[in-house]
């Protein structure tokens, strides 16, 4: 296992290329939660996530004739943008394998940096396997996301950054999926102050790592499925488990629901767009999943910020409707000219703002001479839709769902 004095060499070997993020106060979350939080902003880390620590210190560790032999990683997206940049920072070649489903904006972030893609597999652990085959036939060094020394001392570095802006915390969480982040993190924490807690956060839609740990021995899951797809990690490294048993107190889980309202809060209160692996953190305390927290100094970690652009879209649509800032709803009318009017004029009586409208004639539900008309409106919560349906209801436009 990997030492205090390990994480501090590492923290000089990357800090020409790694930015110490932001250890932020936040006052709308400490609010809600009732205690005092502070983010770890490090989605506004270069690459747009943690993972460059890791990666930059492990390709500048290695041997003259490994890095001219070139690197090769497994990644949904971080690591492999991580490993990309730290190779091209050596002159160095880099193949990076992804899972076939990972976002474009990941794939391009790679490629940018002037690495090879192959995308192989539909999960981590498919295109991990892919990679060490490849690894040995063109004889590439691989870089593992975090069964590595040097790739859990990069991670601890922001252990040693968080104690040095804010001593005194309480607690520390941290998102979990192959465990190189906590593993690293909590051995510097607990090196400098072992009375801080340290909580990691584990996506209930890959649930190898809690489990393995609850049951303190490996447990793999069958698949995994979650939005989180940065810690969407199916089986468990002994490795990093030995740290966590070792370092962590709790690991618990959040859901996609969960995860989801998260990264909606995130974008709308504290204007950051953080990606599903980095607002687990968050979740767990916006859904009261951490307990004894009142009144508590408490780090989150934002683990990255690499957001794919059509969930975030389909994230914001979905929060809008279960919030009441938006609203659809089908009403039948009368097939003929000045319904749809008398029907909007109630509509803008109520200050409802349509934003799409649409018709159906030809639903076999339907008498002849009526039509379906679905509206999608801009409402102002919930209260302001109960009034938009009684008010409905009274002008005899009673179907509706």
């Amino acid at each position: 296992m990997i030492s205090i004095e390990e994480i501090q060499k590492a923290k000089k070997q990357i800090a020409h290329v790694v930015v110490d993020t932001p250890l932020a106060y936040a006052p709308y979350l400490s609010e809600i939660a009732e205690c005092e939080i502070y983010l770890k902003k490090e989605n506004l880390q270069v690459t747009g996530a943690f993972k460059i620590r890791g990666a930059y210190n492990k390709i500048a560790s290695l041997s003259t004739e490994q890095k001219e032999c070139g690197v090769i990683a497994a990644s949904a997206g971080n690591h492999a943008q991580g490993v990309a940049l730290s190779a091209s920072k050596f002159g160095i070649k880099a193949v990076i394998v992804m899972p076939e489903s990972t976002p474009l904006t990941k794939t391009d972030g790679v490629k940018h940096y002037g690495a090879e893609v192959i995308l192989h597999g539909s999960n981590y652990d498919e295109a991990y396997a892919y990679a060490t085959s490849y690894s040995q036939k063109h004889s590439l060094t691989f870089i593992h996301p975090f069964e590595d020394k040097e790739v859990i001392a990069g991670q601890g570095t922001i252990g040693l950054e968080i104690l040095n802006k804010c001593k005194d915390l309480d607690i520390v969480v941290i998102p979990v999926g192959g465990g190189g982040l906590i593993a690293g993190v909590a051995t510097a924490i607990k090196a400098i102050n072992p009375k801080i807690k340290v909580i990691g956060v584990s996506a209930a839609g890959a649930p190898a790592f809690k489990q393995s740990f609850d049951l303190k021995r490996a447990v793999d899951s069958v698949s995994v499925r979650t939005i989180a797809d940065g810690i969407a990690v199916r089986d468990t490294s002994e490795i990093t488990l030995e740290y966590a048993l070792k370092y962590v107190d709790e690991i618990i889980s959040v859901d996609d629901a969960e995860i989801a309202s998260s990264i909606l809060y995130l974008l709308e209160k504290q204007k950051l767009v953080v990606e599903g692996a980095g607002a687990v953190g968050v979740a767990a305390l916006l859904h009261k999943k951490i307990a004894d927290v009142k009144n508590k100094k408490i780090a989150v970690i934002l683990s990255g910020g690499n957001m794919d652009v059509t969930l975030l879209s389909v994230i914001i649509e979905k929060g809008l409707l279960k919030s009441g800032r938006k609203m659809k709803l089908t009403v039948t009318l009368i097939d003929k000219p000045g319904s749809l009017m008398n029907f909007t004029k109630i509509l803008q009586e109520l200050n409802a703002n349509i934003v799409h409208i649409s018709f159906d004639r030809t639903s076999v539900s339907l008498d002849y001479g009526d039509a379906d008309v679905t509206v999608h409106m801009e409402t102002k919560g919930e209260a302001h839709q109960e009034e938009i349906k009684r008010e409905l209801k009274k002008e005899g436009y009673l179907r509706e769902h």
